[in-house]
């Protein structure tokens, strides 16, 4: 659907080039990934419980490590799929997705603290505000459907860091995440508060005085991002509704995600609003599990063995209903499937039965569009502790799906403040061995 002609001059945020700074741009080399669902499972999440099995960890139990002592996993392994990469039994749906599916068990980042940490693996930045990976994505590629923002986070509650884990910060204000908060109303204002035609001749006559300010104030961006705004909120009223109306989705492919008909909560409806948007072009989605409530996300200091358990049921079924939704619509082989959190948990315990903050290892994971699937890379030792083989630092793991996105991670680049600014800072390589 595109926008009628007289709303065409708003697109124009850079009047020299009459450019549209949201339209879709090729990228430097052809990428697998048209699109990214972005999966974060705020908290920490224990890669010993998860992805990473330790054998040795279980039998020494009980040992000495430090002034701390070894803590079992609490949850067995099985293989999965005809390649057997084993996953642990809290989430059986997703073990039986792993075929499709890269584990990475040797991630690496900078910083122990959850807001630190959940910014590194947003911005790539544990010290001072960055743009999102999602803003980085929209200003390289802008959007298919001018109608929906190219960014948008569907977050039940707000993680650690807050916004700025989908802020734009200084490139242009129109690539930041859009918010989409489950529930009756996931967005607010979405209905015309006036008839369609006479809402078309005021912004028609706004259009005009905005384009007459902008003009005599030198291409102010600040002034250019508020006018896109007004043209993504008038093309979010009318696709939008359709985006979120489920009434048309068979009982089949609901019961994929885990959904009652007419539920608009949950992480099922998360997962399945963002096949929707990316099915109708949005470029980069992210579903955030939980957020920065501690009793209600992954971080378990205490008691693993109980708080692991609900979040997982929770997240299991909608995510490998979504891998499977995708890959049987013929979506998997252009969107690129992410999943991950912030850092993992410690080997040895906190409380009685829960883990510390351990940044120096945690598991994520790939899925889609130019992923092998079927294959775990790296490792760590026997413990956890540590990553012993094929480490993947943020920087690593940003620039892989940068490339699966068809970018140099190294020259999709921004100016500010004298310097050419990057997701990736000034490190990060692509993990060749993961692509297909």
């Amino acid at each position: 659907m595109l926008f009628p002609a007289f709303l065409s001059h708003l697109m124009k945020a850079d009047s020299s080039a009459g450019l549209n700074p949201l339209a879709a741009r090729p990228s430097p080399f052809r990428g697998k990934a048209r699109s990214v669902i972005f999966l974060y499972m705020s908290g920490g999440v224990s890669h010993m419980e998860s992805f990473d099995p330790k054998p040795r960890l279980a039998a020494d139990h009980g040992k000495p490590s430090g002034v701390k002592f070894l803590l079992r996993p609490h949850w067995d392994f099985q293989p999965g799929g005809r390649c057997g990469t084993p996953v642990s039994d809290l989430f059986p749906e997703i073990r039986a997705c792993v075929d499709d599916i890269c584990v990475i068990r040797s991630m690496r980042t900078d910083h122990l603290s959850h807001m630190e940490a959940t910014l590194g693996i947003h911005t790539g930045s544990v010290s001072v505000k960055r743009p999102s990976i999602g803003s980085w994505v929209s200003y390289g590629l802008g959007t298919i459907n001018q109608n929906l923002p190219s960014f948008v986070v569907i977050a039940p509650n707000l993680p650690y860091g807050g916004d700025q884990c989908w802020s734009a910060d200084f490139l242009p204000a129109h690539h930041e995440g859009t918010r989409i908060v489950p529930g009756p109303r996931p967005i607010e204002n979405l209905e015309p508060q006036s008839p369609v035609a006479i809402q078309e001749r005021e912004l028609s006559l706004l259009a005009q005085f905005n384009r007459r300010h902008l003009g005599s104030r030198g291409m102010d961006p600040v002034l250019a991002a508020r006018m896109q705004s007004f043209e993504t909120a008038f093309g979010m009223q009318r696709e939008m509704p359709d985006v979120l109306d489920l009434s048309k989705e068979t009982r089949s492919t609901l019961a994929l995600y885990g959904l009652e008909p007419g539920r608009m909560d949950g992480f099922g409806w998360q997962c399945l609003i963002a096949r929707r948007m990316v099915e109708r072009g949005v470029r980069f989605v992210e579903l955030i599990d939980s957020g920065s409530d501690a009793p209600n996300n992954w971080d378990s200091h205490t008691n693993i063995l109980r708080d692991h358990p609900p979040r997982a049921r929770d997240v299991d079924r909608p995510i490998a209903g979504l891998l499977r939704d995708l890959k049987q619509r013929g979506m998997l082989d252009e969107t690129l499937v992410v999943w991950t959190t912030e850092f993992g948990r410690t080997p040895h315990d906190d409380g009685p039965k829960g883990r510390s903050h351990h940044p120096d290892a945690f598991s994520s994971w790939l899925a889609g569009a130019g992923v092998r699937g079927g294959m775990v890379y790296g490792a760590t030792d026997q413990y956890g502790y540590k990553v012993i083989d094929n480490e993947v630092h943020v920087h690593d793991f940003h620039a892989t799906i940068l490339h699966l996105l068809g970018f140099d991670h190294e020259r999709l680049t921004y100016r500010h403040a004298g310097r050419d600014f990057r997701l990736t800072d000034v490190g990060g390589h692509v993990i060749q061995a993961i692509l297909s």
